[in-house]
């Protein structure tokens, strides 16, 4: 069959259309635009869905030779950019079939023995899933150890901790950085599990019902790298199920929207610390905007915009849900619709952990070689409102308790030793000893350490505590686990 017979019956797709599909039709359908990143995972899969072809003696060995041929001259002219993407060939797989057509003849047209567009596309999208993942592991890695490195200098620092958004308690600002650390090493947790699903071969299961044909189907996962950790092939082992199954892509859009979340609560932080009514911290320059009328104005942009693209990326798993909820098995042409919020979802997890490595973590200039931090913290500021909200009244109540009080009556004592200190207008700390002792007798002189800042820090010297000792202990931890 010539070239021209090749495009002229994928419009028609078989003898049995009468007429071609309409311009408008062709368009509304069409996917290439859109999923041609997908041609490296495409290619993969084909050639070695052609290895085994070959070793089953299903081909020939120079039908196998000349797919090979044949594939390394379209990876080229993609790679530079000399590949025509036709939109009459719908998608990624006939685009790159027609051409390896055209280049080797029917070979090319052997290519697609024992396997249908199903499970070449749920193949592809998992190939390249598993290397998008594999790029995602190491840039939380990267934002984690930038919040390690800004932690180790702010062990001594003091922040007032919130509940509520009121002054709670004072922590450890390395502690409450550390936090965040916590929650990028469950999220890689949840990526590597979510690789490992998705990590199965689908190519074999055909249209639906598997093939006739004697396929290797271990041997092409073998090939592609489809192996657990003992290297044993992993297949997916019903053919219906192997071609509708879209579990991985919203099992990673999921992981990637607790992720995202993570990032906004992350960013809402930065945005609050760097008001001036908080002016806990400044974001270097270069992260943030200004304003076309206010020239007083710097603006958060980056945590803003991050915590924008959060709503973003978990609709596309509200989407991918929604997409899945009503098909009956097995492919449907709605899976479609599976690809771009899948791809958007992945570039905007990428681009956003990216930068806020950089901007956490700073980066090398390159006139003096050194490292300047995207963030910088004011320790007074931090402190001082520390000292507004009463942080240590818990430690003045488990003061009392230790000697001997119990601690709803101490709780109550404490509240009106706050009431007092309110309207003298001073901190607890600053509350003349005879006034305390009048609240309890027990009270005595060295109260006044458990109502210091520094004190009621290095009092909770317990594993997961805020105390410096603690914290340094988390630290090196991480330091350890992340290399």
């Amino acid at each position: 069959m010539s070239t021209n017979q090749f495009d002229k019956k994928s419009e028609a797709w078989s003898a049995l259309f009468s007429e071609p599909m309409s311009e408008l039709v062709k368009r509304y359908t069409a996917s290439v635009f859109f999923d041609k990143r997908l041609w490296q995972a495409d290619i993969s899969g084909s050639l070695a869905h052609a290895e085994m072809l070959a070793h089953q003696k299903i081909i020939g060995t120079a039908d196998h030779e000349a797919i090979q041929r044949g594939m390394a001259q379209i990876t080229t002219e993609i790679e530079s950019g000399a590949f025509e993407w036709k939109l009459d060939l719908e998608d990624v797989h006939l685009n790159i079939e027609a051409r390896l057509t055209q280049l080797v003849g029917d070979a090319g047209k052997r290519l697609h023995t024992g396997r249908s567009r199903n499970d070449q596309v749920a193949t592809d999208v998992r190939l390249w899933l598993r290397s998008e993942i594999d790029l995602i592991l190491p840039l939380l890695n990267e934002l984690q150890t930038a919040l390690v490195e800004v932690a180790e200098q702010n062990v001594e620092v003091i922040l007032p901790g919130f509940t509520h958004l009121q002054v709670a308690q004072p922590v450890s600002f390395a502690h409450h950085l550390l936090a965040y650390v916590e929650m990028f090493s469950r999220d890689a947790e949840r990526f590597a599990d979510v690789r490992r699903r998705t990590n199965r071969l689908p190519l074999g299961s055909a249209a639906l019902a598997g093939t006739t044909y004697p396929l290797d189907r271990e041997r092409v996962a073998r090939t592609l790298g489809m192996v657990d950790e003992h290297g044993e092939p992993q297949v997916c082992q019903n053919s219906l199920d192997g071609v509708s199954d879209r579990d991985f892509a919203i099992e990673f859009t999921a992981a990637a929207s607790l992720c995202m979340v993570h990032v906004s609560r992350f960013s809402e932080e930065l945005i609050l610390w760097m008001s001036q009514n908080f002016g806990f911290v400044k974001i270097a320059d270069r992260f943030t905007t200004g304003s076309s009328i206010m020239p007083q104005k710097k603006n958060p942009d980056v945590p803003e915009l991050a915590r924008g693209k959060t709503g973003r990326v978990v609709g596309h798993l509200m989407g991918l849900i929604t997409l899945m909820k009503g098909q009956p098995l097995a492919y449907n042409k709605d899976n479609q619709e599976d690809k771009e919020p899948l791809f958007d979802t992945v570039d905007t997890l990428k681009d956003t952990l990216r930068i806020f490595a950089e901007m956490v973590g700073g980066q090398v200039n390159p006139a003096n070689g050194k490292k300047e931090g995207g963030i910088t913290v004011n320790a007074l500021a931090m402190e001082e409102a520390a000292k507004k909200g009463y942080a240590t009244a818990t430690d003045l109540a488990d003061y009392l308790v230790k000697k001997g009080l119990p601690f709803r009556d101490a709780h109550e004592t404490v509240a009106h030793a706050v009431k007092a200190a309110v309207s003298h207008n001073c901190d607890l700390s600053e509350l003349p000893l005879a006034v305390l002792q009048g609240f309890n007798s027990s009270i005595e002189k060295d109260v006044y350490e458990c109502l210091s800042l520094r004190g009621s820090l290095n009092a909770r010297n317990t594993l997961g505590g805020t105390a410096p000792a603690q914290v340094l202990a988390q630290i090196a931890r991480h330091r350890r686990r992340l290399g």
